[in-house]
Formats: structure tokens, C-alpha cells, sequence
């Protein structure tokens, strides 16, 4: 599987765990001049910005250590700008999320790691 076909396989598995356990999926893949957050989800008055993490094996660590230091900027940076660009969110908690997926020949794992940053 290309590395695109599996960051969209992981995409689409995150979003119905989300629409599973009660989340409101607002956005997918929302992009400004800051970044793109993969999916925007509201529940429970906490507005969540989730960054989607996919890999085929563990050779290079958990899927959600993948997300360092500059893409934790960019995230809260596009995070900031989707607020500003929809102010009727500014009165809800913002939360920064992972969901981590390994898709292995043994089967798939799914974690979702919440207030990851």
C-alpha cells in the first residue's frame, strides 16, 4: 500500500472510531497558510484538533511519536487560525489530539491520545 493510500485508509478508520464514540467531525484535512489539521471534532464543549498518525510496523517507534516538537507548532498555529476563521468555536476548550494506527499483517491497532500536546 502507498504512503498516501495509507494516511487515507488511517484517516477514514479515525474518523468513524470518532463518529463511534459520540464526536461531531466538523473538518477534514482543514489547511491555511499554518498547516492542515486532519480532523476538527467537537464533544462534550471540547473542541479537538487530531493529527492522524498511520504506519505498516514499528521499525521507527509508536505512530504518535511522529508527531515532534514543529508539527505540534504547525498544528496549534492552523488550530488558532480555524478559530479565528469560525469565532462561534472561540468559547469552547480546545484540546490537541493523536490517533495512532498500525495496520500490521496480524491486524490493525487504533489509539486515540487525547491532549496529546
Amino acid at each position: 500500500m502507498e504512503k498516501k493510500q495509507l494516511g487515507a485508509w488511517g484517516e477514514s478508520k479515525a474518523v468513524g472510531f470518532l463518529q463511534t464514540g459520540g464526536y461531531n467531525v466538523l473538518e477534514k484535512n482543514f489547511r491555511c497558510r499554518s498547516g492542515e489539521i486532519d480532523i476538527i471534532a467537537l464533544k462534550d464543549g471540547v473542541l479537538c484538533f487530531i493529527e492522524v498518525k498511520t504506519r505498516t510496523s514499528l521499525a521507527y517507534g509508536l505512530p504518535c511519536q511522529a508527531v515532534g516538537p514543529a508539527k505540534q507548532r504547525h498544528i496549534r498555529r492552523a488550530a488558532l487560525a480555524y478559530v479565528c476563521q469560525n469565532p462561534g468555536y472561540a468559547k469552547h476548550d480546545l484540546r490537541m489530539d493523536v490517533i495512532e494506527l498500525l495496520r500490521l499483517p496480524q491486524g490493525s491497532y487504533i489509539r486515540h491520545v487525547t491532549g496529546a500536546f
